[in-house]
Protein backbone atom coordinates (compact mmCIF):
# COMPACT_ATOMS: atom_id res chain seq x y z
CA UNK A 1 0.00 0.00 0.00
CA UNK A 2 2.78 2.46 1.14
CA UNK A 3 4.21 1.77 -2.23
CA UNK A 4 1.25 3.29 -4.24
CA UNK A 5 1.28 6.19 -2.58
CA UNK A 6 2.33 9.13 -4.05
CA UNK A 7 5.65 10.74 -2.81
CA UNK A 8 4.59 13.95 -1.49
CA UNK A 9 1.77 11.90 0.19
CA UNK A 10 4.34 9.16 1.41
CA UNK A 11 6.04 11.96 3.00
CA UNK A 12 3.44 13.55 5.09
CA UNK A 13 2.49 10.10 6.44
CA UNK A 14 5.78 9.50 7.54
CA UNK A 15 5.84 13.02 9.08
CA UNK A 16 2.33 12.29 10.84
CA UNK A 17 4.23 8.21 12.01
CA UNK A 18 7.17 10.39 13.54
CA UNK A 19 5.42 13.42 15.43
CA UNK A 20 2.90 10.34 16.78
CA UNK A 21 5.78 8.21 17.92
CA UNK A 22 7.45 11.33 19.87
CA UNK A 23 4.83 12.80 21.10
CA UNK A 24 4.95 11.67 24.74
CA UNK A 25 8.22 12.82 25.00
CA UNK A 26 7.49 16.56 23.85
CA UNK A 27 4.08 16.98 25.22
CA UNK A 28 2.69 17.48 28.55
CA UNK A 29 0.19 15.48 30.35
CA UNK A 30 -2.86 17.35 29.26
CA UNK A 31 -1.93 17.30 25.26
CA UNK A 32 -1.62 13.45 25.85
CA UNK A 33 -5.30 13.06 26.50
CA UNK A 34 -6.54 14.92 24.23
CA UNK A 35 -4.40 12.71 21.89
CA UNK A 36 -5.23 9.85 23.36
CA UNK A 37 -9.07 10.99 22.65
CA UNK A 38 -8.20 11.82 19.05
CA UNK A 39 -6.96 8.46 18.51
CA UNK A 40 -9.80 6.41 20.51
CA UNK A 41 -12.49 8.60 18.15
CA UNK A 42 -10.26 7.50 14.88
CA UNK A 43 -10.09 4.02 15.83
CA UNK A 44 -14.03 3.62 16.72
CA UNK A 45 -14.75 5.75 13.44
CA UNK A 46 -13.01 3.60 11.76
CA UNK A 47 -14.78 0.80 13.06
CA UNK A 48 -18.04 2.12 12.40
CA UNK A 49 -16.99 2.74 8.46
CA UNK A 50 -16.45 -0.66 8.02
CA UNK A 51 -20.19 -0.60 9.05
CA UNK A 52 -21.09 2.38 6.71
CA UNK A 53 -19.09 3.42 5.00
CA UNK A 54 -17.84 0.77 3.16
CA UNK A 55 -21.78 -1.18 2.84
CA UNK A 56 -23.31 1.52 3.31
CA UNK A 57 -25.42 0.17 6.43
CA UNK A 58 -26.07 3.19 8.85
CA UNK A 59 -25.97 2.55 12.49
CA UNK A 60 -26.93 4.63 15.16
CA UNK A 61 -26.24 2.51 18.17
CA UNK A 62 -22.46 1.53 17.69
CA UNK A 63 -22.01 2.55 21.71
CA UNK A 64 -23.81 -1.02 22.25
CA UNK A 65 -20.67 -2.50 20.98
CA UNK A 66 -18.27 -0.25 23.16
CA UNK A 67 -20.60 -1.32 26.26
CA UNK A 68 -20.56 -4.58 25.99
CA UNK A 69 -16.71 -4.83 24.95
CA UNK A 70 -16.04 -2.66 28.19
CA UNK A 71 -18.44 -4.40 30.27
CA UNK A 72 -17.20 -8.41 29.20
CA UNK A 73 -13.25 -7.48 29.69
CA UNK A 74 -14.12 -5.33 33.09
CA UNK A 75 -16.28 -8.39 34.58
CA UNK A 76 -13.94 -10.87 33.64
CA UNK A 77 -10.78 -9.06 35.35
CA UNK A 78 -13.10 -7.88 38.76
CA UNK A 79 -14.85 -11.08 39.34
CA UNK A 80 -12.40 -13.95 38.03
CA UNK A 81 -9.28 -12.32 37.87
CA UNK A 82 -8.69 -12.82 34.26
CA UNK A 83 -6.34 -9.87 32.22
CA UNK A 84 -7.89 -7.07 29.48
CA UNK A 85 -6.24 -9.68 26.39
CA UNK A 86 -8.16 -12.37 27.29
CA UNK A 87 -11.24 -10.41 28.10
CA UNK A 88 -10.93 -9.04 25.06
CA UNK A 89 -11.63 -11.80 23.61
CA UNK A 90 -14.30 -12.19 25.07
CA UNK A 91 -15.65 -8.98 24.61
CA UNK A 92 -14.87 -9.66 20.76
CA UNK A 93 -17.11 -13.06 20.80
CA UNK A 94 -20.48 -11.08 22.74
CA UNK A 95 -20.09 -8.01 20.58
CA UNK A 96 -20.37 -10.13 17.24
CA UNK A 97 -22.43 -12.27 18.32
CA UNK A 98 -25.05 -9.15 19.12
CA UNK A 99 -24.31 -7.77 15.79
CA UNK A 100 -25.36 -11.04 14.46
CA UNK A 101 -28.45 -11.20 16.11
CA UNK A 102 -29.34 -7.43 14.98
CA UNK A 103 -27.99 -8.26 11.41
CA UNK A 104 -30.05 -11.50 11.20
CA UNK A 105 -32.71 -9.78 12.08
CA UNK A 106 -32.47 -6.80 10.06
CA UNK A 107 -31.35 -8.46 6.67
CA UNK A 108 -33.10 -11.45 6.84
CA UNK A 109 -36.49 -9.44 6.82
CA UNK A 110 -35.70 -6.56 4.78
CA UNK A 111 -34.97 -4.26 7.49
CA UNK A 112 -33.15 -1.17 5.69
CA UNK A 113 -32.11 2.44 5.60
CA UNK A 114 -33.58 4.08 8.37
CA UNK A 115 -35.32 1.32 10.07
CA UNK A 116 -31.97 -0.44 10.20
CA UNK A 117 -30.45 2.03 12.15
CA UNK A 118 -33.49 2.42 14.39
CA UNK A 119 -32.84 -1.11 15.52
CA UNK A 120 -29.53 -0.16 16.30
CA UNK A 121 -30.61 2.55 18.51
CA UNK A 122 -33.00 0.48 20.24
CA UNK A 123 -30.61 -2.63 20.99
CA UNK A 124 -28.11 0.13 22.33
CA UNK A 125 -31.41 1.49 24.84
CA UNK A 126 -32.62 -1.98 25.74
CA UNK A 127 -28.82 -2.80 27.12
CA UNK A 128 -28.20 0.00 28.30
CA UNK A 129 -31.85 -0.11 30.46
CA UNK A 130 -30.73 -3.84 31.07
CA UNK A 131 -26.93 -3.01 32.47
CA UNK A 132 -29.06 -0.18 34.22
CA UNK A 133 -30.51 -2.67 37.00
CA UNK A 134 -28.09 -5.40 37.02
CA UNK A 135 -26.65 -5.33 40.10
CA UNK A 136 -23.47 -7.96 39.42
CA UNK A 137 -22.20 -4.81 37.36
CA UNK A 138 -22.81 -2.58 39.62
CA UNK A 139 -26.34 -1.28 38.14
CA UNK A 140 -27.13 2.51 37.85
CA UNK A 141 -24.43 3.29 40.49
CA UNK A 142 -21.61 2.48 37.82
CA UNK A 143 -18.71 -0.19 37.68
CA UNK A 144 -15.47 0.66 38.79
CA UNK A 145 -12.04 -1.44 38.01
CA UNK A 146 -9.54 -0.85 40.91
CA UNK A 147 -6.72 1.27 40.62
CA UNK A 148 -2.93 0.25 41.80
CA UNK A 149 -0.28 2.72 41.71
CA UNK A 150 2.62 1.17 39.77
CA UNK A 151 6.54 2.43 39.23
CA UNK A 152 6.05 0.72 36.24
CA UNK A 153 3.93 0.22 33.40
CA UNK A 154 1.84 -3.43 32.93
CA UNK A 155 0.91 -3.83 29.46
CA UNK A 156 -0.72 -7.62 30.06
CA UNK A 157 -2.78 -6.31 32.83
CA UNK A 158 -3.06 -2.29 31.19
CA UNK A 159 -2.39 -0.73 34.65
CA UNK A 160 0.49 1.75 33.78
CA UNK A 161 0.91 5.80 32.90
CA UNK A 162 -0.85 7.69 30.55
CA UNK A 163 2.29 7.00 27.86
CA UNK A 164 1.59 3.21 27.80
CA UNK A 165 -2.53 3.81 27.17
CA UNK A 166 -0.73 6.32 23.95
CA UNK A 167 0.88 4.08 22.77
CA UNK A 168 -1.58 1.26 22.87
CA UNK A 169 -4.21 3.05 21.35
CA UNK A 170 -1.48 4.17 18.68
CA UNK A 171 -0.99 0.84 17.83
CA UNK A 172 -4.84 -0.12 17.55
CA UNK A 173 -5.48 3.26 15.48
CA UNK A 174 -2.60 1.99 13.20
CA UNK A 175 -3.99 -1.52 12.86
CA UNK A 176 -7.37 -0.37 12.06
CA UNK A 177 -6.15 1.53 9.46
CA UNK A 178 -4.11 -0.89 8.02
CA UNK A 179 -6.45 -3.57 8.21
CA UNK A 180 -9.63 -1.43 6.50
CA UNK A 181 -7.19 -0.79 3.76
CA UNK A 182 -6.43 -4.86 3.29
CA UNK A 183 -10.09 -4.90 3.20
CA UNK A 184 -10.71 -2.86 0.51
CA UNK A 185 -8.70 -4.40 -1.57
CA UNK A 186 -9.89 -8.39 -0.80
CA UNK A 187 -13.21 -9.39 -2.87
CA UNK A 188 -15.47 -8.57 0.06
CA UNK A 189 -14.50 -4.86 0.32
CA UNK A 190 -15.35 -4.99 -3.49
CA UNK A 191 -18.62 -6.45 -2.94
CA UNK A 192 -19.30 -3.88 -0.26
CA UNK A 193 -18.73 -1.22 -2.31
CA UNK A 194 -21.24 -2.29 -5.20
CA UNK A 195 -23.88 -2.93 -2.05
CA UNK A 196 -22.90 0.42 -0.90
CA UNK A 197 -23.67 2.17 -4.36
CA UNK A 198 -27.14 -0.22 -5.45
CA UNK A 199 -28.04 -3.22 -4.06
CA UNK A 200 -30.29 -4.29 -6.12
CA UNK A 201 -27.43 -4.46 -9.36
CA UNK A 202 -25.37 -6.21 -6.53
CA UNK A 203 -27.85 -8.89 -6.61
CA UNK A 204 -28.40 -9.02 -9.88
CA UNK A 205 -24.50 -9.81 -10.66
CA UNK A 206 -24.91 -12.59 -8.24
CA UNK A 207 -23.20 -10.70 -5.00
CA UNK A 208 -24.80 -12.78 -1.96
CA UNK A 209 -25.60 -9.63 0.18
CA UNK A 210 -27.07 -10.95 2.83
CA UNK A 211 -23.61 -12.54 4.06
CA UNK A 212 -21.87 -9.37 2.50
CA UNK A 213 -23.86 -7.28 4.83
CA UNK A 214 -23.28 -9.67 7.92
CA UNK A 215 -19.63 -9.82 7.62
CA UNK A 216 -19.55 -6.09 7.79
CA UNK A 217 -21.59 -5.91 10.66
CA UNK A 218 -19.80 -8.86 11.94
CA UNK A 219 -15.64 -7.10 11.67
CA UNK A 220 -17.49 -3.41 12.30
CA UNK A 221 -18.76 -4.83 16.00
CA UNK A 222 -15.87 -6.60 16.91
CA UNK A 223 -13.51 -3.93 16.01
CA UNK A 224 -15.53 -1.41 17.96
CA UNK A 225 -15.96 -3.44 21.39
CA UNK A 226 -11.61 -3.28 21.36
CA UNK A 227 -12.65 0.44 22.18
CA UNK A 228 -14.64 -0.61 24.81
CA UNK A 229 -12.12 -2.56 26.37
CA UNK A 230 -9.42 0.31 26.48
CA UNK A 231 -12.33 2.95 27.91
CA UNK A 232 -12.67 0.38 30.62
CA UNK A 233 -9.32 -0.20 31.65
CA UNK A 234 -8.22 3.52 30.72
CA UNK A 235 -11.13 5.45 32.50
CA UNK A 236 -11.26 2.66 35.36
CA UNK A 237 -15.34 3.26 35.79
CA UNK A 238 -18.20 2.21 33.67
CA UNK A 239 -21.80 3.58 33.98
CA UNK A 240 -24.81 2.64 31.67
CA UNK A 241 -26.06 5.85 31.25
CA UNK A 242 -22.53 6.95 30.44
CA UNK A 243 -21.07 4.29 27.94
CA UNK A 244 -24.80 3.28 25.87
CA UNK A 245 -25.67 6.46 25.52
CA UNK A 246 -26.62 7.63 22.13
CA UNK A 247 -24.52 10.91 22.33
CA UNK A 248 -21.37 8.47 23.00
CA UNK A 249 -22.90 6.57 18.95
CA UNK A 250 -23.12 10.02 18.01
CA UNK A 251 -19.78 11.05 18.81
CA UNK A 252 -18.53 7.80 17.11
CA UNK A 253 -19.77 8.63 13.66
CA UNK A 254 -19.38 12.44 13.63
CA UNK A 255 -15.48 11.89 12.88
CA UNK A 256 -16.26 9.67 9.38
CA UNK A 257 -18.90 12.00 8.59
CA UNK A 258 -16.94 15.38 9.09
CA UNK A 259 -13.68 13.30 7.50
CA UNK A 260 -15.62 11.92 5.20
CA UNK A 261 -17.45 8.67 5.12
CA UNK A 262 -15.58 5.91 3.04
CA UNK A 263 -12.39 6.47 3.19
CA UNK A 264 -10.00 5.58 4.75
CA UNK A 265 -8.35 9.11 6.27
CA UNK A 266 -11.35 10.60 6.59
CA UNK A 267 -12.26 9.30 10.54
CA UNK A 268 -8.97 9.66 11.82
CA UNK A 269 -9.03 13.87 10.23
CA UNK A 270 -12.56 14.06 11.52
CA UNK A 271 -11.75 12.63 15.01
CA UNK A 272 -8.62 15.37 14.79
CA UNK A 273 -10.63 18.08 13.81
CA UNK A 274 -13.30 17.89 16.23
CA UNK A 275 -11.74 16.94 19.20
CA UNK A 276 -8.93 19.73 19.03
CA UNK A 277 -11.78 22.54 18.00
CA UNK A 278 -14.13 21.35 20.65
CA UNK A 279 -11.33 21.24 23.87
CA UNK A 280 -10.40 24.78 22.43
CA UNK A 281 -14.46 25.90 22.54
CA UNK A 282 -14.58 24.59 25.71
CA UNK A 283 -11.18 25.75 27.00
CA UNK A 284 -11.81 29.42 25.53
CA UNK A 285 -14.58 29.46 27.12
CA UNK A 286 -13.33 28.60 30.46
CA UNK A 287 -10.72 31.84 30.51
CA UNK A 288 -13.03 34.25 29.32
CA UNK A 289 -15.25 33.17 32.85
CA UNK A 290 -18.95 31.89 30.53
CA UNK A 291 -20.62 28.65 31.29
CA UNK A 292 -22.66 27.40 28.27
CA UNK A 293 -23.81 24.21 29.22
CA UNK A 294 -24.16 21.74 25.62
CA UNK A 295 -21.91 23.90 24.10
CA UNK A 296 -20.12 21.33 22.77
CA UNK A 297 -23.44 19.68 21.10
CA UNK A 298 -23.87 23.08 19.70
CA UNK A 299 -20.38 23.11 18.01
CA UNK A 300 -20.37 19.61 17.00
CA UNK A 301 -24.21 20.43 15.52
CA UNK A 302 -22.43 23.32 13.57
CA UNK A 303 -19.75 21.48 12.03
CA UNK A 304 -22.07 18.69 10.58
CA UNK A 305 -24.13 21.36 9.40
CA UNK A 306 -21.16 23.00 7.76
CA UNK A 307 -19.73 20.53 6.17
CA UNK A 308 -22.88 18.93 4.57
CA UNK A 309 -23.77 22.22 3.18
CA UNK A 310 -19.81 23.01 1.66
CA UNK A 311 -17.92 19.80 2.09
CA UNK A 312 -20.89 17.18 1.10
CA UNK A 313 -18.36 14.42 0.86
CA UNK A 314 -16.27 15.49 3.98
CA UNK A 315 -13.29 17.50 4.89
CA UNK A 316 -10.54 14.91 3.87
CA UNK A 317 -11.30 14.30 -0.03
CA UNK A 318 -11.01 18.17 -0.17
CA UNK A 319 -7.78 18.38 1.56
CA UNK A 320 -6.75 15.44 -0.41
CA UNK A 321 -6.83 17.49 -3.89
CA UNK A 322 -5.48 20.30 -2.20
CA UNK A 323 -2.47 19.40 -1.42
CA UNK A 324 -1.86 17.41 -4.14
CA UNK A 325 -2.31 13.58 -2.44
CA UNK A 326 -4.90 12.30 -4.80
CA UNK A 327 -3.09 11.41 -8.28
CA UNK A 328 -6.53 10.36 -10.59
CA UNK A 329 -9.88 10.06 -10.30
CA UNK A 330 -11.60 7.04 -8.81
CA UNK A 331 -10.35 4.73 -6.08
CA UNK A 332 -6.86 6.72 -5.04
CA UNK A 333 -4.42 5.99 -2.08
CA UNK A 334 -5.07 8.43 -0.70
CA UNK A 335 -8.06 6.58 0.74
CA UNK A 336 -11.19 7.78 -1.62
CA UNK A 337 -13.40 4.75 -1.97
CA UNK A 338 -15.90 6.39 -3.85
CA UNK A 339 -16.34 7.16 -7.97
CA UNK A 340 -15.69 10.83 -7.84
CA UNK A 341 -12.75 12.07 -6.62
CA UNK A 342 -14.58 14.48 -4.29
CA UNK A 343 -14.53 11.03 -2.43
Amino acid sequence: MFSQINPRARGLLAALALLLLILPWIANNYVLSVAVLILYFAYTGQAWNVMMGFCGQLSLGHSLYVGIGGYSAAALFVHFGIGPWGGALVAVAASMLVGAIIGFLAFRFGIGGVYFALLTIAFAEFTRLGFDHWQWLGASGGFFLPVKQREFNDLLNLRGSPVMFYYVMLALATAALAFCTWLLRTRIGYYWLAIREDQQAAQALGINTFRCKMIAVLISSGMTSLAGVFFAFYYNNLFPEQIFNMGRSIEIILGPIIGGIGTLFGPILGAALLALLADGITELMAQIGIELPGIKQVFYGSCLLLVTMFLPNGVWPALARRLGLVSAPGPDPAGNTVRHPDG
